[in-house]
Order: C-alpha cells, then structure tokens, then sequence
C-alpha cells in the first residue's frame, strides 16, 4: 500500500512542476506591452506634480545647521518654519546653548526671524 501512495505523491508532484513551469514559459513568451510615453517625458510629469514645501525645507535647513555646531545638543531641538519664521522648541542645558541656537538659525539663508522656544532644563 505504502509504495502505491508514493508512486501517487510523486506523479502529483512532478505534475504540479510541469505545470508552474508551463506557466513560466507562457509568461515569458508574453511581449512586454509598449511604452505609451518616453520615459523623459514621464519623469518630467513627476517633477512637475511634485510640489516643494519651502517652510519644510527652510526648517530642515536651519536643523542640519544646529547638528553642524559642535557647542549645540540638536538633539533637544526642533524646528518648525512658516513663511520664513523659525520656532526654535526643546530643550538645553544652559542659556548659552539656548542663545547660541537662535543665533545660528538667524543666519540660515532665508530666515527672516526666530521665535526662540528652548527652554533650559538641567541635565537634559
């Protein structure tokens, strides 16, 4: 009994095999379906949709700043920006810090003013 239930499992199995590999060759023999627009021309329709947040970008501007001085934990800090108005908020250890943050942001270009929210915690 036991050899006829083998020979069974193997004849499913190598028809199973034959199976998916028919649908393999099938799927290879399909031509890939042409291109309705260059691919120059889609890509330019990308960029073009794509639209730039400028207060993202002056904020982010303005963090990798804070994270290029050594002398300032930019860790504690976050930064937001509307309309070239940068919010300085979190935490540092002394009003050194705090101040020297705001002074930095002011210089990014495109800054026109700093709302310094940092609040000074000790050992933060």
């Amino acid at each position: 009994m036991k050899p006829i239930l083998i020979a069974l499992c193997v004849a499913s199995l190598a028809g199973c095999d034959a199976l998916s590999m028919g649908q393999k060759k099938t799927a290879e023999a399909q031509p890939a379906p042409a291109a309705s627009a260059p691919k120059a021309a889609v890509a330019e329709a990308v960029k073009a949709s794509v639209k730039v947040d400028p207060d993202g970008e002056l904020a982010a501007r303005v963090k990798k700043a804070l994270e290029a001085e050594p002398k300032i934990h930019a860790a504690g800090i976050d930064v937001t920006a509307a309309e070239g108005t940068v919010t300085l908020w979190g935490t540092t250890v002394n009003d050194g810090e705090r101040v020297r943050a705001a002074k930095l942001a002011s210089g990014v270009d495109g800054v026109k003013a700093v709302e310094n929210r940092i609040s000074v915690v000790k050992g933060s």
